[in-house]
């Protein structure tokens, strides 16, 4: 710990009004100690971290934190700020400021440490005694657990007699009965201080209340399997979790309580009451490998993963797993077909097997050996996309079962529809057979040769008899529907596809319309390539939009936020929608609807104009794969020009605002006392 926070890294008088500029003011301090080595990337990083979900805490606490490759050795700077900075915690503004900096692939005994100051958080005596600090080294030993926490001794007249077990512990010792058992998992995105919080909080509620609760931190600090015995002696389940429970199915068969990470910090105790209750009502949890669904953790505590009304998220978990997997083999064998399209030009997808034809010196036999190498990853575009929806929905024994049911949809034709369905009927039925109770000399085997037995024959024959020649028509119909788009109806879809690409810049929505776009690449026609070329211009637009705003009008941007810019020139260029998510966190009322506006704009132009694109990634360096390049450069430009604007306009309206506001407050003090003398 001696290594992670120095006197130099506190800053006792932090005076930033805002959570950028307190993570910038501190993050300074890193550069100047040598553990960041990028500024600007470093705080896009705890940006975008940030954007995910807010890091204050009840008490006066922030957490800004993140991995990054920009630090060199895990860091921690503290700041103090007597007016108070808004974090995003229910309770109002943070006046203790924690920066957490980890390198992208940090050691595990640095980060356990850091989960241990996450844990002291939850300690109101330590708390205090940062607030009372004066000396930045005594108070980094403090943080380093070098110097303890001094309790003042209450006058003599104000002494209490000490805190015994509480109501519910008394009530269990006097009845001589087992305290009620709880099992609990925490988790959040980092893994680096909320989980441990909420694990720690957790805790203390439980001693608080007289209830057992025993927890495993699934954090980045490592990942330690609850006893199997601990969890049969369970009464019931927590989980307080932002990211999925791994091995989920060992907690089957318990009440449980599914909610956000946040709710284990800010109120442990009503988990603990709701998971009495529904031990109480024996409310069973059917709880299996694919159970995700949480609360967000400001909703009702205690509903179940298994609730029906949060089937839509989990529908959505699971075919972006199946996206994400397959993303990469859009990427490699994209680039790799649009590389030999360039080399052999298109009539190069024609030509003979290179295992049989190929000349060392010719330029065509490397066109076409990139060309097949490029079909081969395409070929597992469905079969992947299939096989890991059933993954995301039931673990490792639904990957058989989906990888066949997604080659199937390829043999009978029912394409990128086909494998999506695979992918969901291969997950529910791998559900349905693991909830199906089987004697103990059974199981073991039931992962790895029952159930991939079962389930494989169960959706081959779903897929050839019952669903797959519908699919198949289904997914004739679209094509043919791509390929007659012309006028009016394909600058409509340019714009629905505008709007979802810029809407959360790589979330969900940007997810789905690029996966509908790289699904056409697997069978290309006229249509599917307008698509293809449509999403990227239209991805393009946010951090193009953003790097010009902070070129033209400098003034309405922070220095972070004008050198973010910077960076965004490359980001847009190369199809990184992500790079304007600094921007979008920071402003999002502003920002977002700007940039959305534009990527409408650039996506009803790219379909009208007609553009064309093979490739499914790359940005303008595959301009030359491109057809009609020039329309379609005038569609990403004029889509920029637009959000830029708009961007511009309603910055510079919000800060001419207040101006107005001083002035007529001004004349109205000067009226007043005119009144007043009259």
């Amino acid at each position: 710990m001696s290594e992670l926070i120095t006197a130099e890294l506190v800053d006792l008088d932090l005076s930033a009004a805002t959570k950028d500029a307190a993570a910038r003011s501190l993050a300074e301090r890193m550069v100047a100690a040598h553990r960041v080595t990028d500024l600007d990337g470093f705080l896009a990083d705890v940006a975008a971290r940030e954007a995910q979900m807010p890091t204050g805490l009840d008490g006066g606490i922030g957490i800004p934190h993140c991995r990054s490759e920009h630090v060199n050795a895990p860091t921690l700077a503290f700041g103090r700020s007597a007016a108070g900075i808004d974090f995003g915690a229910a309770d109002g503004s943070a006046d203790l400021i924690f920066l957490i900096a980890a390198p992208a692939g940090a050691d595990d005994d640095h980060l356990t440490i850091l989960s241990g100051l996450a844990r002291r958080l939850m300690d109101p005596e330590f708390t205090a005694a940062l607030r009372a600090g004066t000396d930045p080294a005594a108070v980094a030993a403090l943080i380093r657990g070098e110097e303890p926490v001094e309790e003042p001794a209450p006058e003599a007249e104000e002494t209490e007699p000490e805190a015994g077990p509480g109501p519910e512990a008394e009530a269990v010792e006097a009845a001589g009965s087992a305290p009620f058992r709880i099992v609990a998992v925490t988790s959040c995105p980092t893994g680096i201080a909320h989980t441990y919080m909420a694990a720690e909080s957790l805790a203390a509620a439980g001693r608080a209340e007289g209830v057992e609760v025993t927890v495993e931190t699934q954090g980045s600090g490592g990942f330690k399997k609850l006893d199997p015995a601990v969890i049969a002696a369970a009464d019931a389940v927590i989980w307080a979790h932002d990211v999925e429970v791994r091995e989920k199915a060992r907690f089957r068969g318990k009440p449980l309580v599914d909610v956000g990470v946040k709710a284990g910090i800010n109120r442990p105790a009503e988990l603990i009451a709701e998971a009495r209750r529904k031990a109480e009502r024996g409310e069973i949890a059917a709880v299996s490998e694919a159970d995700g669904g949480k609360d967000s953790g400001d909703g009702e505590a205690g509903r179940s993963g298994a609730d029906h009304a949060h089937f839509g998220v989990r529908l959505r978990t699971y075919l972006m797993s199946g996206v994400s997997y397959m993303v990469p083999f859009v990427a490699a064998g994209g680039l790799l077909i649009a590389l030999s399209f360039a080399i052999g030009g298109y009539e190069i997808a024609s030509a003979k097997s290179v295992a049989d034809h190929f000349v060392w010196g010719e330029a065509d036999s490397w066109a076409a050996l990139l060309n097949q190498i490029g079909s081969a990853a395409f070929a597992f575009l469905v079969p992947v996309l299939a096989g890991y929806i059933a993954y995301g929905m039931a673990d490792r024994p639904a990957l058989v079962p989906g990888f066949v049911g997604g080659s199937i949809a390829l043999t009978v034709n029912a394409g990128f529809l086909g494998g999506l369905v695979a992918g969901l009927l291969a997950g529910a039925v791998v559900m349905a057979i693991q909830r199906v109770p089987v004697h103990a000399t059974l199981r073991g085997i039931m992962p790895v040769l029952v159930i991939p037995l079962i389930a494989s024959a169960v959706v081959g024959f779903l897929m050839f008899i019952v669903v797959g020649k519908p699919i198949a028509s289904l997914q004739n119909a679209l094509t043919d529907w791509l390929n007659g788009l012309s006028g009016s109806n394909a600058v409509i879809l340019g714009v629905v596809l505008g709007l979802m690409m810029c809407f959360d810049m790589g979330g969900p929505l940007n997810k789905v319309a690029y996966a509908f776009a790289v699904g056409g690449l697997a069978d290309p026609t006229d249509g599917s390539l307008k698509v293809m070329a449509a999403v990227m211009a239209a991805g393009m637009v946010p951090p193009l939009a953003m790097a010009l705003a902070t070129t033209v009008r400098k003034k309405l941007f922070t220095k972070t936020e004008r050198e973010n810019g910077r960076a965004a020139w490359v980001l847009g260029a190369s199809f990184i929608t992500e790079g304007a998510i600094p921007f979008a966190a920071a402003d999002p009322l502003r920002v977002i609807p700007s940039v959305m506006a534009g990527g409408a704009v650039t996506g009803a132009l790219s379909m009208a104009f007609g553009a064309t694109l093979r490739a499914p990634h790359g940005g303008v360096f595959v301009v030359p794969l491109i057809g009609e390049p020039f329309l379609y450069l005038l569609a990403i430009a004029a889509g920029t020009l637009v959000a830029t604007a708009l961007v511009v306009l309603l910055k510079g309206a919000r800060r001419a605002a207040p101006a107005a506001a001083g002035e007529a407050a001004a004349t109205g003090s000067d009226d007043s006392r005119v009144t007043v003398a009259a």
